[in-house]
């Protein structure tokens, strides 16, 4: 009951849900790009980007289950004093969160407007994908199947890919 109304309901509420809808949008962005661009992007700014995003959203969101422990009410314009050190926290890590998101969009223009020639990836950019999107060029060209696709039964009871999709060395079964 203590918690009514107070920074606790914030901090749970958006810990929950910006999280799990932003890492949710990002993942499948990062999951297509290849497919949508032809452009494999830097796994390396994806890397960072993750890690920055994933600390900083913590910094954002955590202190401010404190600040509703300590009775911060919500919806108040002007704070008592005590409560200032969390607030700032958590503006520092959703400041930071925020400019990490400019190297995802970077990543993104990386992949629409490297020449792809160069950085061509393959139909199949990840292991295990075996749906008929993939099975076509990346990008995919404008009217995919003229005709119908055939699958054959290997395809459709793949369960471990033979090679790497993007190196193409063989895999030992159990290996990935």
């Amino acid at each position: 009951f203590q918690y009514h109304d107070t920074y606790f309901v914030v901090a749970h509420f958006h810990y929950v849900l910006v999280p799990g809808a932003v890492f949710s949008i990002l993942a499948a962005v990062y999951y297509w790009m290849p497919k949508w661009t032809g452009v494999m992007y830097n796994e390396t700014l994806g890397k960072i980007h993750f890690w920055l995003s994933a600390i900083f959203i913590n910094v954002t969101f955590f202190p401010q289950h404190f600040l509703g422990l300590a009775g911060m009410q919500r919806r108040v314009p002007d704070y008592n004093v005590m409560f200032s050190d969390f607030n700032v926290m958590s503006s520092i890590g959703a400041f930071v969160f925020f400019i990490a998101q400019f190297l995802f969009i970077g990543n993104m223009l990386y992949c629409m407007f490297a020449d792809r020639s160069k950085h061509k990836v393959p139909n199949r950019v990840w292991e295990g994908a075996h749906g008929l999107e993939w099975s076509v060029a990346s990008p995919a060209p404008y009217h995919t199947f003229e005709d119908p696709p055939v699958i054959s039964d290997d395809e459709l009871t793949a369960v471990h890919d033979q090679e790497d999709a993007l190196t193409h060395k063989k895999l030992h079964v159990g290996e990935h």
